[in-house]
């Protein structure tokens, strides 16, 4: 028993590190070029790069339908059965190249309606380019077998090529369709190694028609209304910026937000490290012990940030944006709250089956931030520090409400 426990362990800690590196490929690499491209972008050409890449986020939300969660699950339940697994990969890929085409086409009807995506359309397509092909990166797969390092090291190599590149062939506003070139380029390279991968683990797409993959995408729905809710915190907001303000406002808001998911970036991995575990084993201590460890940090990283926010916008973007100061400030109890709020969602929640309420704690908090910035817009209160102050209301209203849930069901824990 005890050996069992040190192997589970080791799993969560080996599995938690691959997740901590595939979200610096994802999360940080784009950091690293962000100091670069505000400085050599003008405020509104970044401010555009920005608002696509927040439409993009709803497109990868369409395309992802909750499959992250809903998939990995199936597979760690069919462990041992290689040939339902291979069903269970096959139904979801057919459900998802489904989902690139309904997408796409919502894409190019939204061009028609947003300037700034109509205007800069080539822009827009290419980096659609990049969510198309997540399709088939089978990160569902890997997070279920808890083999992450498979993907996430080749991924990082690539992420960082394509990273160093940008500093080669981005000089100008002239050169921006480099950047979801370069994306692409990374992606497919990925592509080409994790399916070598799957072939040595002798994984096959083994699709069993039409209907299983759209009934997979009904059991995934519920997932997917939940991140679609938590996608509204930020996304959203870019994209009323966007709409109601001007390209210097999306700038301004976005080098904020994407710094404090940077930091949301971290938490992630710690969530998805240990879904797989939860989902088996229940034990609510080994969710009391990530609190005492992590919280301490967060709070201490949180104080430095109120502190030196001034400092931290000129050193990551530059003087032209230490005008976000106050937003930036005021955005900090985001990077406190969502870390509780994270672990007690899906990891917590998800692992007693209360996907309805995880889901309903998301709706209701993204309901109470649509109707404020709405109220907002309503009486002309819709500004940077306005909206800054509603994000992070609604990031302690979802932690709120996801631990009541998880406090009243407290017993279904082992």
């Amino acid at each position: 028993m005890k050996n069992n426990i040190e192997v589970n362990e080791k799993k969560i800690v080996k599995n938690t590190s691959m997740l901590y590196l595939l979200n610096i490929a994802k999360i940080v690499f784009p950091l690293i070029t962000l100091p670069y491209l505000t400085r050599v972008l003008s405020v509104e050409t970044y401010g555009m790069v920005a608002y696509v890449k927040a439409f993009m986020q709803y497109m990868q939300l369409v395309v992802d339908f909750g499959f992250l969660l809903s998939g990995t699950k199936d597979i760690a339940l069919a462990l041992g059965d290689q040939q339902k697994i291979n069903h269970e990969v096959g139904d979801i890929f057919i459900a998802r190249i489904l989902l690139c085409v309904v997408a796409f086409i919502a894409l190019m009807i939204a061009a028609l309606f947003i300037p700034i995506l109509g205007q800069n359309l080539l822009y827009t397509i290419l980096s659609y380019g990049s969510v198309f092909l997540t399709v088939f990166l089978m990160d569902f797969y890997f997070r279920g077998i808890e083999r992450m390092e498979i993907i996430t090291i080749r991924f990082v190599v690539m992420r960082g090529v394509a990273a160093l590149l940008t500093f080669v062939f981005v000089k100008s506003d002239a050169d921006i369709l480099w950047i979801p070139i370069l994306s692409i380029v990374g992606s497919l390279m990925a592509i080409i190694l994790v399916w070598f991968q799957l072939r040595k683990l002798n994984v096959k797409i083994s699709p069993q028609g039409l209907i299983p993959a759209l009934r997979k995408l009904k059991e995934s729905f519920v997932y997917f209304a939940s991140n679609m809710a938590t996608t509204a915190f930020n996304a959203l907001n870019t994209l009323l910026i966007g709409i109601f303000l001007d390209p210097t406002s999306v700038a301004y808001w976005s080098i904020c937000i994407q710094m404090i998911g940077a930091v949301q970036a971290f938490y992630t991995p710690i969530a998805g490290g240990i879904y797989p575990q939860m989902v088996r084993t229940k034990k609510r201590s080994l969710l009391q012990k990530i609190i005492k460890i992590f919280i301490p940090i967060i709070l201490s990283g949180c104080v430095i940030t109120l502190v030196f926010a001034k400092y931290v916008l000129l050193i990551v973007a530059g003087e032209k944006y230490v005008e976000a100061v106050n937003v930036l400030r005021i955005l900090t109890p985001v990077m406190l709250f969502s870390f509780p709020a994270i672990l007690y969602g899906w990891p917590a929640l998800g692992a007693i089956n209360k996907q309805k309420q995880t889901s309903a704690t998301t709706i209701i908090s993204a309901v109470f931030q649509v109707s404020v910035l709405v109220i907002l817009i309503a009486f002309g209160n819709f500004n940077l520090i306005s909206i800054a102050i509603v994000r992070s209301l609604t990031e302690i209203m979802l932690f709120a409400t996801r631990f009541s849930v998880y406090w009243k069901n407290r017993q279904e824990f082992a």
